[in-house]
């Protein structure tokens, strides 16, 4: 009998807890990053209740209803807002598309490896610096007095412009540091599936005579649909997020109202007024927006081109 006891088989449970125990090292380097999700992504997911709530510190919340849903929509400031959000979105995460994928390309045809690790690493090393500093460098370089482009315009006899406080080119400087920053991180994807290629594609294509630019279309496009399509859709998630550090650190009293998105609104109810269920109502909106946005593009790519994200 005792025998038998012994030859009895585990439980699923007990053998999960037996090959965490065998892997246990691995669990606990594994724990600080499973304890930052925990309580900075999961346990806020939670807290977003708040946006049904009246808020009061030290006492039981009290049932709210869709009242801050309803401040939210009836102030005429927040569509302003909106649009401002889904402009700088737009241009962001639609307009800048197209140049990572170009970027790729082009960068795959460089023939020498010298000069490509070198355009590498010059276009990466942005996207490691914070928009603090880079607020910093375009802010120096498009300084109507001393900036190194009115300089420029100053050689032609041209009039110097102040494009931080122009709501006309306050856009354009959002574009142009944007791009800047994230060109060269943002086409390691396109480039990575340019490499996997099979060189025997490029051979045929020569030898039935194609041109290189007929190579890029018929070899190297089709090749970066799976990529384009994931990315594309993975990035609509983020839609109506804006991106509150670059904003944040090239606004001003001048251009505010062009470029005051979402994101500064949220904290500027939360951490400035302390309107804390307006500015939580506010970031549930954009979360369900975002979830949306990625089932409708997932759904009509999976039927389009038979790709999405899962």
């Amino acid at each position: 009998m005792q025998t038998s006891l012994k030859q009895r088989p585990k439980s699923k449970g007990q053998r999960i807890l037996t090959r965490i125990w065998q892997d246990r090292v691995l669990y606990l380097l594994l724990a600080p990053a499973m304890l930052y999700f925990v309580f900075f992504r999961l346990w806020p997911i939670w807290n977003m209740r708040l946006a049904f709530f009246n808020y009061k510190a030290r006492s039981a919340w009290t049932w709210a209803g869709m009242k801050w849903f309803e401040i939210i929509f009836s102030s005429n400031g927040f569509f302003t807002i909106l649009g401002n959000t889904m402009r700088i979105s737009f241009m962001k995460y639609v307009l800048m598309f197209p140049f990572s994928v170009a970027f790729a390309i082009l960068l795959n045809e460089l023939r020498s490896s010298r000069m490509r690790r070198l355009v590498q690493v010059s276009t990466y090393l942005p996207h490691f610096l914070s928009w603090v500093v880079i607020a910093g460098i375009f802010i120096n370089i498009l300084s109507p007095t001393g900036g190194i482009l009115n300089d420029f315009r100053a050689l032609f006899g041209l009039p110097a412009v102040d494009y931080m406080t122009q709501k006309e080119t306050i856009m354009g400087v959002l574009f142009a540091s944007s791009l800047w920053r994230s060109l060269g991180w943002d086409s390691i994807i396109y480039f990575a599936a340019i490499i996997g290629i099979n060189q025997s594609l490029y051979e045929a294509a020569y030898m039935d005579g194609a041109t290189r630019l007929q190579v890029i279309r018929y070899v190297v496009l089709p090749a970066l649909i799976t990529p384009m399509v994931t990315t594309f859709i993975l990035n609509l998630g983020f839609f109506l997020d804006a991106g509150f550090d670059q904003v944040f650190n090239f606004t001003n009293d001048a251009v505010n109202s062009t470029i005051d998105i979402l994101d500064t609104y949220i904290y500027r109810l939360g951490l400035t007024q302390g309107q804390y269920e307006v500015s939580t109502a506010v970031g549930l909106l954009k979360g369900v927006v975002g979830v949306v946005l990625v089932l409708i593009t997932h759904g009509v790519s999976k039927k389009l081109t038979g790709t999405g994200v899962w």
